[in-house]
């Protein structure tokens, strides 16, 4: 059974920072670009970060230029997202995702590319 877990969410202030990690099972990930999405109380499940098969491409939304980082550890078939200067409006659910496309070049923000997904892990930035 193929499964992304998440941890790493928590309940932080503002200006604090996060370390989320993403771990695979069942199937290894390695040839295949890894994102990580963000869903907010009532909004639609939004992209934040994407990262290549190889670790040599990142690509990041606006609102986590600067702030995020993305990387990954293909021994131990992992993908992470630093977050730091947390903002209130980035709590979220976060999701981790795994491309469908074996070693894409060109990275994506579209969820219809993502074929597999964890069950996401709370973020809360209080004020």
């Amino acid at each position: 059974q193929v499964q992304l877990v998440e941890s790493g969410g928590g309940l932080v202030q503002a200006g604090g920072f996060l370390r989320l990690s993403c771990a695979a099972s069942g199937r290894t990930f390695i040839s295949y670009a890894r994102g990580w999405f963000g869903q907010a109380p009532g909004k639609d499940r939004e992209f934040v970060a994407a990262i290549t098969w190889n670790g040599g491409i990142t690509y990041y939304a606006d609102s986590a230029k600067g702030r995020f980082t993305i990387s990954r550890n293909n021994a131990k078939n992992t993908v992470y997202l630093q977050m730091n200067s947390l903002k209130p409006e980035d709590t979220a659910v976060y999701y981790c995702a795994a491309d469908g496309r074996l070693r894409a070049a060109v990275l994506t923000d579209l969820r219809r590319e993502y074929d597999y997904w964890g069950q996401g892990t709370q973020v809360t930035v209080s004020s």
